[in-house]
C-alpha cells in the first residue's frame, strides 16, 4: 500500500532454513525500510535462537532500520528457555514492531483475532490503514483472549508436550523413509526434501494426494526456494488414524 518493495532472502535447509547475517547485509540498500522475521517459522519450524537475534539486531541498529517480527508460533517451542523476542534485546523495543494473536498458542483458530506491540509513533499510523480496513473484534472473542491470557498457560504446556511428541514421531517417520528433513524447533509443521523423487513439489504432492489420500502443501507455495519440498502439519492427535 505504500509503495515498498519486498526483498527476498534464500535460506536452506543446510543451514536449517535460517537468514546469516551477511545474506541480510547484502540485501540492505538505501531504501530499506525494515527487516521482516517470522521465527519460530512456517512452513519451517525453524527457530532463532538469543545468539542470532542479537547478530540480526546489531545489523538492524547499525542501518537505521525497523523490525517486523511475526511471533504468532513464540509459545510452541520445544525447547527449555530457547525462545526469545527481538523487541526484548538492547535498543530493539523502540525499533520493534511485533505482530502475534491468539491462533496457534491458545488454540484459538477462527476466531481471528490478533494483536500488534510497537511505539506509539508508529501505532497513531497504524490505526490509519487498520480503521479503514478491519472491522472490531467482536467482543465475545475479546473476552475469550482474556481470560486465555489469564489462565490458559497450563494448557499451553499441555499443548506444547503434545506438539512434541507428534514432532518427534513425525520427523523419526520420515528420516526411516529417507527423507531429509530439517528437525523443527518450533510451530507445528515440518519441511522434507522430496528432491531424491525426481519430482516437483506440486507433483509429490498431487501423487500423495490421489495415491494416498494425505494431503501436504507444496513447498513453491512458500517461495521460490521452497521448491523441492514439502510441509506437513502434525496439528492433528496422535489418536487419529
Amino acid at each position: 500500500m505504500a509503495g515498498g518493495k519486498p526483498v527476498p532472502i534464500v535460506t536452506a535447509m543446510e543451514k536449517a532454513f535460517k537468514p546469516q547475517p551477511e545474506q541480510i547485509k547484502q540485501a540492505i540498500s538505501p531504501r530499506t525500510k525494515a527487516i521482516i522475521l517470522c521465527f519460530p517459522n512456517n512452513p519451517t519450524g525453524s527457530l532463532l535462537d538469543k545468539q542470532e537475534l542479537e547478530a540480526i539486531a546489531d545489523i538492524i541498529i547499525a542501518h537505521d532500520l525497523l523490525v517486523i517480527t511475526d511471533e504468532i508460533y513464540a509459545e510452541l517451542t520445544y525447547e527449555e528457555d530457547i525462545f526469545c523476542s527481538i523487541a526484548s534485546l538492547k535498543g530493539m523495543r523502540e525499533r520493534t514492531i511485533l505482530v502475534s494473536g491468539f491462533s496457534k498458542g491458545f488454540a484459538m483458530t477462527g476466531w481471528r483475532l490478533g494483536f500488534i506491540c510497537a511505539p506509539d509513533y508508529l501505532t497513531q499510523q497504524i490505526l490509519k490503514i487498520s480503521q479503514f480496513t478491519t472491522i472490531s473484534a467482536p467482543s465475545i472473542t475479546q473476552y475469550g483472549a482474556v481470560e486465555a491470557l489469564k489462565n490458559g498457560q497450563k494448557y499451553i504446556v499441555e499443548m506444547r508436550n503434545s506438539y512434541r511428541k507428534r514432532r518427534n514421531f513425525v520427523v523419526k517417520h520420515l528420516h526411516e523413509m529417507r527423507l531429509d528433513c530439517h528437525f523443527p524447533e518450533g510451530a507445528f509443521y515440518v519441511f522434507p526434501s522430496i528432491r531424491q523423487t525426481g519430482l516437483t513439489s506440486e507433483e509429490f504432492a498431487e501423487k500423495l494426494l490421489i495415491q494416498h489420500e494425505v494431503a501436504v502443501v507444496p513447498g513453491n507455495a512458500f517461495g521460490e526456494c521452497g521448491e523441492g519440498h514439502i510441509r506437513c502439519s502434525y496439528a492433528t492427535s496422535m489418536k487419529r488414524p
